[in-house]
């Protein structure tokens, strides 16, 4: 039995039916991982013997007859800018190369309580700047589907996991579209959720006002079960807001008669294999029984400056404590303190974690703070608001992840400038702190896939995912695996 084909929901249930045990479906991945990895390079870091310890562990706690939740046994890898303590967290930087954490994040926390196995730590683009999964210093993320291409990011190595089968399902973390971008690149599902309702304690930050742990899995209703568990408030972080988790368990009722839908799907600037793709979905939803109408999300041109000074600047704080001194990377070349910040964090930092802590010092810079940060937070108040009249409207937007499907490794490194303007449909959400969630919904002229969002206003991920399911119960995009794969 191929297990790492199955959903996680599947096997949860097996496991409760005990027909298979927790050891057989952590080592039935763990052997995915042993087969796949050396042509994906999805994962940083993978401990064996701690992932089997742990299955017994909740086995032990099924057979006693403790009640768990549906995804007990099941195998998780988690991104490696989430802190477990039984795992080094490096977020794939030189920085932080060495740095097991003392304790779990919140959200793994919650993972472990209701029996969930981890597996080990998934790649990323350093502290999670990136689009690609190319900036890591451990190793460029493979797709999938071709790995000549980039499984996009910053979260490459959760949904690169998820479609390699060497994962059941992920977390990943979203501060620009980086959960759902590399869904749409490598066909598979995602949840950006709803900003407070997950909390980020223990989720090293890149950008605090944007990050939100979220889900990947390869069909909605994994994502769902695993936010459903992560979901709910937790004192230890204060920008939770969210005093219950989220309840999925009436919404898969594959009925979306009468809701509306507002489409933002502009053929300038996209791949016309995206646009068409996209403009199916539509159609697809409207047999459905939605109702489509085009909407056009005011302010658009404007949210990607806004995103990138307002998440340069905060990252250029939440770094600023990488100095060689506390912990994490210090330099060995250092005649006094001077040349040991300096060095510590020249050495330390790659080029696009530098590029970006310059570009956020600049914007908080005397002369330039008001010029700069002031504004780029007076868009994103423009920006919210246009959501809130929208979804006044509106059930929910329908729009493309990214105007291209992905792209050959090393074709869009060099050039920063394209890399952010491939975020033009997924910084709004961020920006807004409302939630959306990504599906596969086509293919391109290479045979890579294709993704969609669809995006709700605050709290309404049962809606969200209600519609995604109905989508995926009508489609088999999500059924679909990529073939073998080629050095």
């Amino acid at each position: 039995m191929n297990l790492t084909d199955m959903t996680a929901l599947e096997i949860g249930k097996l496991i409760k039916n005990r027909e298979i045990s927790c050891i057989e479906a952590s080592r039935n991945v763990l052997d995915a991982i042993n087969s796949a990895d050396k042509y994906i390079n999805a994962y940083v870091s993978v401990d064996e013997n701690t992932a089997l310890s742990a299955a017994k562990k909740v086995q032990e706690r099924l057979d006693a007859g403790e009640e768990l939740s549906l995804l007990a046994g099941v195998p998780v890898s988690i991104k490696d800018n989430i802190c477990t303590k039984n795992f080094k967290t490096t977020c794939s930087s030189r920085m932080l190369e060495e740095f097991t954490p003392p304790y779990n994040a919140t959200a793994v926390e919650k993972l472990e309580e209701a029996g969930a196995v981890i597996i080990g730590k998934l790649n990323m683009d350093e502290f999670a700047m990136g689009g690609s999964t190319e900036t890591s210093y451990f190793s460029k993320t493979k797709n999938p589907w071709n790995t000549e291409y980039v499984p996009g990011g910053s979260s490459g190595g959760s949904a690169a996991a998820v479609a390699a089968r060497e994962a059941i399902y992920t977390l990943g973390s979203d501060t620009g579209g980086s959960i759902r971008q590399p869904c749409s690149f490598c066909g598979v599902s995602g949840i950006k959720p709803t900003y407070g309702s997950v909390s980020r304690y223990g989720l090293i930050p890149y950008a605090s006002s944007l990050d939100q742990i979220g889900t990947v899995g390869k069909d909605i209703r994994d994502c769902a079960a695993a936010l459903k568990i992560i979901s709910g408030y937790d004192e230890k972080d204060s920008t939770s807001i969210m005093k219950q988790a989220f309840d999925f368990d009436n919404v898969f009722t594959s009925n979306i008669e009468g809701m509306v839908i507002g489409l933002n799907c502009p053929s300038e600037g996209m791949d016309s294999d995206v646009y068409k793709a996209v403009m199916e979905s539509a159609k697809k939803f409207e047999e459905l029984g939605a109702k489509i109408e085009e909407f056009e999300i005011p302010l658009l041109e404007y949210a990607v400056p806004a995103y990138y000074i307002i998440a340069c600047a905060e990252a250029s704080s939440n770094l600023s404590c990488y100095d060689g001194v506390k912990y994490g990377y210090r330099t060995a070349n250092a005649k006094n303190l001077s040349d040991l910040y300096i060095n510590s964090r020249s050495e330390g930092f790659g080029i696009e974690v530098k590029r970006r802590i310059m570009l956020g010092s600049f914007a908080l810079s005397s002369g330039y703070y008001d010029a700069y940060y002031h504004k780029a937070q007076q868009v994103r108040g423009l920006i919210k608001k246009s959501f809130d009249n929208a979804f006044k409207k509106y059930d929910m937007i329908l729009s493309p992840v990214a105007p291209t499907a992905a792209y050959k490794i090393g074709e869009n490194i060099s050039d920063p400038i394209k890399m952010f303007l491939g975020d033009i449909y997924t910084v709004p959400v961020n920006l807004a702190g409302i939630p959306a969630v990504a599906l596969p919904c086509g293919f391109d002229k290479n045979n890579m896939p294709i993704g969609i969002q669809l995006i709700g206003d605050v709290f309404s991920e049962a809606k969200l995912v209600r519609a995604a399911d109905t989508y995926q119960q009508n489609t088999d995009y999500h059924k679909r695996r990529c073939g073998e794969w080629k050095l």
